[in-house]
């Protein structure tokens, strides 16, 4: 996957809060999509809800000075991009958004933005306060997506995923795959707390994938709003494996044969390993997110 060097990244669709620190006390399970992956780490690696940092508050992060302007300093061009994972979400972010404004606009709607925070061991959000042990999530709640770039690390050594820049990609893609599905309406069916391999919650997931797909259809093809030129210039079949490996990886099936040694199919939240490369594919073949319609 490659940038534009040329291309000027849109920053301020990232909030950068590395390094901050938010006021401590005891951490209970919230609600949202945030108490959900909770719950799921819970079952697959043994954390409790103490251990993960989920609160029902939602406190405020202290920025360190030292970090919170890093990615508005760092983080300017493609080429940027092209060299660094900070700056790689950045452009990612902006590519997301660009395609869904558009993609709305052709459907005579209006997409509405959703910042990626980028944080550190610990973050507050609408959703109640989280730790990195959660993993990237999307918080209806302040409508953000939230991101630990060390799970692109635990992503290759704890899950098993061959990771590479598009991995990182379908990650970011899938969580604002969430995103439109709040600004659909869609999100809540996921939120009534059943489980298994045909819940609402597994066919949330598995749209998300899909229309994580879609917008890798449209990544080379949609112009960025302030050049009129794609921000990405290549992508590859190579990277698309890469995504497509990354979901395999967190498959609620390969991560329980993983981490508890069996599988589980009636505790399933987020779909298969073959389900999600399955709907990735199908949003990637079509191109078009009407064919993404996993609750039919």
């Amino acid at each position: 996957m490659q940038f534009d060097d040329d291309a000027n990244l849109d920053t301020s669709e990232v909030q950068d809060v590395r390094g901050s620190r938010i006021p401590g006390g005891r951490a209970t399970v919230g609600g949202g999509i945030a108490g959900l992956i909770a719950l799921l780490l819970g079952l697959f690696f043994g954390v409790g809800p103490d251990e993960l940092g989920l609160s029902s508050g939602g406190d405020t992060p202290r920025p360190a000075a030292s970090s919170l302007q890093q990615v508005q300093q760092t983080c300017r061009t493609g080429r940027d991009a092209n060299t660094r994972d900070d700056c790689r979400i950045v452009a990612v972010v902006n590519s997301v958004q660009d395609y869904w404004t558009q993609e709305f606009r052709r459907r005579r709607g209006t997409y509405t933005g959703s910042p990626t925070v980028l944080f550190s061991d610990r973050v507050g959000t609408a959703c109640g306060a989280a730790t990195s042990a959660v993993g990237p999530f999307y918080c209806p709640g302040d409508r953000k997506v939230y991101l630990d770039l060390g799970f692109f690390d635990d992503l290759r050594t704890r899950f098993g995923s061959t990771g590479g820049p598009f991995a990182q990609a379908y990650v970011v893609a899938h969580e604002y795959g969430h995103h439109v599905q709040d600004l659909l309406g869609v999100l809540g069916r996921s939120q009534d707390g059943l489980t298994g391999a045909n819940s609402n919650s597994v066919r949330t997931e598995l749209q998300a994938d899909c229309y994580a797909g879609v917008w890798a259809r449209h990544a080379t093809t949609t112009p960025d709003e302030s050049t009129g030129r794609p921000l990405i210039t290549s992508l590859t079949a190579a990277d698309v494996r890469e995504g497509l490996d990354a979901a395999a990886a967190v498959g609620d099936d390969r991560i329980q044969e993983r981490f508890q040694g069996r599988v589980t199919p009636e505790t399933w939240t987020h779909g298969s390993a073959r389900q999600r490369q399955q709907w990735f594919t199908q949003g990637y073949r079509t191109g078009d997110m009407s064919r993404c319609d996993t609750f039919r």
